[in-house]
């Protein structure tokens, strides 16, 4: 194994430079196996930096470090590196649920402490970890006689790509839900950008700038300061510091991803790994990945109600349907939105009104609850806050234990509200407005997924703070939305483009999964408008789009009309030993390969963009000395999303192999989806 090496050069030399353009390296460290490489400088003035080469060639050019204060002078100059310590791990963990089973943590880590000359004296301690994928950092602020409390104005933290490329992103805290779409621009056009930004540069390396383990700090996002050069840029709360905190402590990691490509990107398992293990012990009785069906689509659609009323979808009719229909169908849960009192008046922006225990009258909650479980059937509970966040403080007890009394098992949450408006209410009764991903908001998510936690409740966020992979720690925050899903295509303007799934595997889904809400047959939103889909990449979509709870969201009515399509969906499951990502290009398509957990079977999904795709696979990842029924779903002859030939979908069977080669056909927003069925093997439903 490589060990790291740290070289302390002379100091005294750096207060004697003539400019501050002359940088000396104090610190040398490589990744495992040293192809990615890491220096760290002081020039002149004593201001550090770091860069990054891999194989030997410029990655990151020297990037500044160091922070800005509200009420004290920036750390960022004058500053000398006062110790260096190095370390090595090569260790592997289990995860309760994912895409892998079991994750190896490979790194090499430098520590750097930093001291200010001068009257100051403060400490800056920089921590890197070297992986042979990628390079992460983070500041820790120790508590000393000059910083007891940090209010934190900025990072001084860059990230100066050595070369040009093209850039996958998507605006921060402009209307702050993240329901955007992902530009494509040259990598010297982007905007300020929220993380998760992929950048394929000029010599073809893809790299993906995110954070990892994001607590009780500010959401990092992206600020172009020129050229190919980006900072840091935390997301803003109500008072002037965005950050605040008493120092001894450590901020989120920077991390920066590298793959020859973009399905490498996706191999990468880096933001896990820097996150603390699970806090919560032993979940496997309580934390059930799974499918659902729910009371949702019609609401969308506006045919159904969330308010109480002649529409209203959460009656106890409606949903003793669909717990009938999720028993018969195989589906172990049911999602309920609009059940609770609150939903009649103006809730948007404003749920001062809602109450997480209290059903309105025409839901019979605990008829419902024996109902289901009678069935086999859990419910998913829904709490949507209207943005009203610290109403929903003061009721998270009450509310999950209402919950778990009732049987269920996940409780879908949300903040639906416009931007720099979630309520935040002091002691004194002052309010004031805050951001999705600020500091405030950021600890009141780990709030709700914490309480949850003490009645064995699992939280699927919407209108969230990004992933930065805290289910590690937290294996009971299974899934969060922060991204435009499925019901951006229940509407008639403003549907999700071909391209989109295919955009959101190498950006947004490289931080965690997402609750897409896939599967609708009908290909049909409000007034009869098209999904730009066909309905084999309805199907795709199961193994494309990972999260471990996965709604099936149309209507039962509709998936009556394609029972050989639906059989696909009845099977897929939500849980994994193993993937691989076999092919991809950021936006045009991507084929991913799953291996059912507890089972020897393996699943594939391709979806495509607006254009024609055919790429060929070979099916590797079989097991040897195995044969395997594939069943495949795949596009039909003329299949094409913008036509009504979008229904068209060939479903057949064939004996395949490990080392076979099958070609995959996408149609113009299209998709394949295939079950590989191990003959004499486990199956797992």
């Amino acid at each position: 194994m490589k060990r790291l090496t740290a070289l302390a050069l002379p100091l005294i030399a750096l207060a004697l430079a003539p400019t501050a353009a002359r940088a000396d390296v104090v610190a040398k460290a490589a990744s495992p196996d040293g192809h990615i490489t890491l220096t760290i400088s002081l020039d002149g003035e004593g201001r550090p930096s770091y860069a990054v080469q891999r194989n030997g060639k410029p990655l990151i050019a020297d990037s500044r470090l160091g922070f800005m204060f509200t009420d004290a002078p920036k750390i960022e100059r004058n500053l000398t590196l006062a110790d260096s310590k190095q370390a090595s791990s090569d260790t592997s963990w289990t995860q309760p649920w994912g895409e892998w089973t079991r994750i190896r943590d490979h790194h090499n880590e430098l520590k750097l402490v930093f001291r200010e000359k001068g009257d100051l004296q403060r400490e800056m301690d920089v921590t890197f970890r070297l992986f042979d994928d990628g390079v992460a950092f983070r500041y820790s602020l120790p508590d000393q006689a000059n910083l007891h409390h940090a209010n934190i104005a900025e990072e001084l933290t860059q990230f100066a790509f050595a070369q040009g490329g093209t850039a996958w992103w998507k605006p921060a805290y402009e209307w702050n839900r993240e329901e955007y779409l992902y530009n494509r621009t040259p990598l010297d056009a982007v905007g300020t950008a929220q993380t998760v930004m992929t950048v394929k540069l000029a010599d073809g390396t893809h790299v993906a700038l995110h954070e990892a383990a994001l607590v009780d700090y500010a959401g990092m996002n992206l600020a172009r300061a020129e050229g190919n050069t980006f900072r840091a840029d935390l997301t803003p709360g109500a008072g002037a510091p965005k950050v605040s905190r008493d120092a001894g402590f450590s901020t989120p990691w920077r991390t920066i991803a590298v793959a020859d490509d973009a399905a490498g990107l996706y191999m990468n398992h880096m933001i896990l790994n820097l996150n603390e293990p699970n806090k919560l012990g032993d979940v496997s009785s309580w934390i059930k990945p799974g499918k659902f069906v729910g009371v949702w689509w019609n609401m969308i659609k506006g045919e159904w109600s969330w308010a109480r009323g002649p529409k209203h979808g959460a009656t106890t009719a409606n949903v003793r349907r669909y717990i009938d229909f999720a028993a018969a169908s195989g589906i172990p849960a049911v999602l309920v939105e609009g059940w609770n009192v609150g939903w009649d008046g103006n809730w948007f922006g404003n749920g001062n009104e809602m109450n997480f225990s209290q059903p309105t009258q025409d839901f019979d909650a605990d008829g419902l609850a024996a109902y289901a479980k009678s069935k086999g059937v859990t419910l998913i509970g829904h709490h949507e806050t209207g943005g009203s966040a610290s109403h929903y403080d003061g009721q998270l007890d009450s509310a999950f234990k209402w919950a778990a009394d009732h049987g269920e098992q996940v409780v879908k949450t949300g903040y639906v509200t416009d931007a720099g408006q979630i309520e935040r209410v002091d002691a004194d009764g002052a309010r004031h407005r805050e951001w999705h991903e600020g500091q405030w908001m950021v600890n009141h998510y780990l709030r709700v997924v914490q309480t949850a936690a003490k009645y064995h409740v699992s939280i699927d966020s919407h209108e969230p703070v990004k992933d930065t992979g805290l289910r590690r720690t937290y294996p009971n925050w299974v899934a969060r939305e922060g991204g435009r899903g499925m019901e951006y295509n229940a509407w008639v303007g403003g549907k999700n483009p071909p391209e989109h799934e295919a955009n959101l595997v190498f950006t947004q889904l490289l931080g965690g999964p997402m609750d897409f809400t896939p599967g609708v047959l009908s290909l049909s939103g409000s007034e009869g408008s098209t999904i730009h889909s066909t309905i084999a990449k309805q199907l795709a979509l199961y193994v494309v789009l990972y999260s471990p709870v996965v709604m099936a969201a149309d209507t039962p009515e509709n998936y009556a009309k394609y029972p050989g399509p639906f059989q696909f969906i009845k099977d897929v499951p939500t849980d994994w030993s193993d993937t691989r990502a076999l092919n991809g290009e950021v936006g045009d398509y991507v084929t991913i390969a799953r291996k059912a957990k507890g089972s020897d079977d393996w699943y594939l999904g391709a979806v495509g963009d607006e254009q024609a795709r055919s790429s060929k696979v070979t099916l590797d990842f079989l097991d040897a000395g195995r044969s395997y029924i594939a069943q495949i779903y795949r596009d039909g002859p003329g299949a094409d999303y913008r036509t009504e030939a979008r229904h068209a979908i060939v479903i057949e069977k064939r004996q395949v192999k490990k080392g076979d080669v099958l070609s995959l056909d996408l149609a113009p927003g299209g998709g394949q989806a295939i079950r590989f069925v191990a003959r004499g093997g486990k199956r797992k439903r």
